[in-house]
C-alpha cells in the first residue's frame, strides 16, 4: 500500500481474515499513542502478569512495577513483551477490555472491515484476526506518527531499574530488514514481526525510497517471509543506490 495516498499496489488474499499474532501490537502502540503522553506511568498488575503462557515473548515485569509510557513501547515494539501490552492497555483504557474496545472502534475509523481484536497482544484467539488491507490502513495510520517511528527505528533499549527491580533490562529490535545483515534494506524505515503456530509468520514493514513511503503486510506466511517482502517493495520503489552512512 502506497502509504501517501493509500493505494493497493499488489494484492494477494487482501481482505482474508487471517490470525495477526504480534503485529497486532501496532494498534496498540496507535490506540496508545493517541491516547496517552510519553511520560505516563504504566503499572503492572496481577492480570497483565498471568495474561503470559509459556514460550511467549517477555521482559520479566513483576506485580506493581512501575516504567514510563516511553519504556513500554519500546518493550512492545522491540521485545514484543505480551505483559507490557496487557499493561499499557489496562494504563489507558482503564481496564484491558476497554482497551482492546477502543482499539476495534479505531479500527473501524480507519475503515476496516475484515479486523476484530480480543486482546492487545496478539495471543491466539479465533476471534482475534485481521486482513492484509486492514492491516495496511492501521500500519499507515501508526507508523505516520514520528514517535513510533522513533521508537521501532531504535536497534537496542534498555529501561532502567525501576521502583523493583535493581537492574536494568536491555533488548534489541527484531525485524531483520533494519538490522544489519542478511535481509538488511536500507530503505525500511520500520515494521514489525509476528509469529504463533497458528497465524504462522506475520510481517509488517514500511519502506522509504525515490520520494514515496510504502507498507508491506505479509500474512500466515510458512517460508521466505523477508525474501517476499523485499520483492514486493522492489515492485513498487524505484531502486536508488543506498547511501553512505556512518555506522
Amino acid at each position: 500500500m502506497d502509504m501517501d495516498n493509500g493505494a493497493i499496489l499488489y494484492g494477494k488474499s487482501i481482505d482474508t481474515k487471517y490470525y495477526p499474532a504480534s503485529i497486532t501490537k501496532i494498534m496498540t502502540a496507535l490506540v496508545a499513542l493517541e491516547n496517552s503522553e510519553m511520560d505516563d506511568v504504566v503499572t503492572f498488575s496481577r492480570e497483565s502478569l498471568d495474561c503470559q503462557h509459556g514460550g511467549y515473548a517477555h521482559i520479566a515485569m513483576q506485580e506493581g512495577e512501575q516504567i514510563t509510557m516511553r519504556d513500554a513501547l519500546h518493550a512492545l515494539m522491540l521485545a514484543s513483551a505480551n505483559e507490557v501490552a496487557y499493561a499499557i492497555g489496562e494504563t489507558v483504557g482503564g481496564t484491558h477490555e476497554n482497551f482492546v474496545k477502543m482499539m476495534n472502534d479505531r479500527a473501524k475509523e480507519l475503515g476496516c472491515q475484515n479486523t476484530h481484536f480480543m486482546n492487545t497482544n496478539g495471543m491466539f484467539d479465533e476471534n482475534h484476526y485481521v486482513s492484509a488491507r486492514d492491516m495496511a490502513l492501521i500500519s499507515k495510520a501508526a507508523f505516520s506518527k514520528s514517535e513510533l517511528l522513533e521508537v521501532v527505528q531504535t536497534l537496542e533499549y534498555t529501561i532502567p531499574p525501576t521502583n523493583i527491580q535493581s537492574e536494568s533490562r536491555t533488548f534489541q529490535q527484531k525485524h531483520k530488514m533494519l538490522l544489519r545483515g542478511k535481509y538488511y534494506d536500507f530503505r525500511c524505515t520500520g515494521g514489525k514481526t509476528g509469529y504463533t503456530e497458528k497465524s504462522y509468520n506475520t510481517l509488517v514493514t514500511t519502506f522509504e525510497d525515490g520520494g514515496r513511503s510504502l507498507v508491506v503486510v505479509i500474512l500466515a506466511s510458512r517460508n521466505d517471509t523477508f525474501e517476499n517482502t523485499k520483492l514486493l517493495a522492489d515492485l513498487s520503489l524505484i531502486h536508488i543506490s543506498e547511501p553512505t552512512r556512518p555506522y
